[in-house]
């Protein structure tokens, strides 16, 4: 079987012999003529795979070690007997210490206490269920909306976006990108959404760049309809709007889901993919591993005022990387490829943790604890 795969695939090579004949090529290396032989694809978001570079091609499988598939035509595939897969929820443990990172962090620039704050979560799927969670441990108000679920689930946890509008000091995007239908998301949050806000809440995207309206949020921001706003993802990335980076409290090179463990878990489920497809042995998976870091354990004691905080902040700071962009955004894709390795809560320990109740909730998030 020829396979070729994306090249800055973490984790990939030296595993992904063990399926095929494998070559490795960028992004931009991803045409016509190179696939034409390959039968399994391993890709990323950087390259649009539709008829114009498939047509013709001996393709039988296309993995994405993504969570998003935006950049796979679909419907083309599935009527010219492509398979396709995702990576659903690889990177949710990722986004989950980023987007509870960046709340503790824009809670401590504009001096309050997360507790008295409700967030709406608009999308709670694989990464939303996990964003739901860690916002509850932090004390907050969680609010939920998701159409398909509810529609499917016929329950009462969720809330329409109207009573998110309405009552959400933060709002948080963890939607697909879906042009049309019933449930497009395509520039959801749009000069509308803005003008019938009932609060000025703190706006979060870190699930796909077009869910906002850029020139709607820029005027939202100038005009006070909104306090504030934590940007991931961008509309025409890499080529942001730079007023729109200088605009923001805090602002990331999509990089939310680039923890080592997410690129780790999309890398192993599309080598699972390619082996249930081809019927092939699982075992060389298992190699598919991320790196360990330098100072694994942290001190809980040691840490001052709210403690749960203080330790999330340890495994991530997001204003590192906030000024890595604020001073080169031309560098957008070099801060997303050469992105350095950050580890989930999973990677950490932590000691002297003698409060019962701060020991289940440090489990939960997936923290290790140092026995007493």
């Amino acid at each position: 079987m020829k396979i070729i795969a994306d090249k800055n695939i973490p984790f990939l090579k030296g595993v992904g012999e063990a399926f095929g004949e494998i070559t490795y090529l960028s992004g931009a290396e991803f045409t016509k003529e190179s696939i034409k032989e390959a039968d399994t694809l391993i890709v990323r978001t950087v390259t649009h795979f539709g008829e114009e570079i498939l047509d013709g091609s001996n393709v039988k499988l296309i993995c994405s070690a993504t969570i998003g598939y935006d950049h796979i035509d679909t419907a083309y595939c599935d009527s010219h007997d492509i398979t396709w897969k995702n990576a659903p929820g690889c990177n949710s443990g990722s986004v989950q210490q980023y987007v509870a990172s960046v709340l503790i962090t824009i809670a401590q620039k504009k001096g309050f206490s997360l507790k008295d704050k409700t967030i709406g979560i608009v999308g709670v799927g694989n990464v939303g269920k996990k964003v739901a969670a860690i916002c509850e441990a932090l004390g907050m108000r969680v609010l939920k909306n998701d159409p398909p679920r509810q529609k499917a689930e016929q329950n009462d946890e969720f809330v329409s976006l109207e009573t998110i509008k309405k009552e959400a000091d933060i709002i948080t995007f963890h939607t697909p990108l879906t042009k049309e239908g019933i449930y497009k998301t395509l520039h959801l949050a749009d000069a509308v959404f803005f003008d019938t806000l009932g609060k000025e809440p703190i706006i979060i995207n870190s699930a796909r760049g077009g869910i906002i309206d850029t020139e709607a949020i820029k005027e939202a921001i100038l005009n006070g309809k909104i306090s504030g706003a934590i940007i991931d993802c961008w509309e025409q990335e890499p080529n942001i709007d730079l007023d729109y980076l200088k605009l923001v409290d805090i602002a990331t090179p999509h990089i939310a889901g680039y923890s080592a463990d997410g690129k780790a878990n999309a890398t192993r489920m599309s080598l699972e993919s390619i082996a249930e497809f081809w019927s092939l042995p699982t075992d060389p998976i298992k190699k598919v591993t991320a790196p360990a870091i330098e100072n694994p354990v942290i001190d809980y004691s040691l840490l001052e005022g709210n403690k749960l905080e203080h330790a999330i902040l340890k495994t991530y700071n997001p204003l590192e990387d906030y000024q890595r962009l604020l001073n080169n955004p031309e560098q957008f894709s070099t801060l997303r490829g050469s992105y350095p390795l950050r580890r989930e809560y999973l990677a950490y320990t932590l000691k002297n943790v003698n409060d019962r109740d701060s020991r289940m909730t440090l489990r939960k998030l997936g923290f290790n604890i140092e026995a007493i």
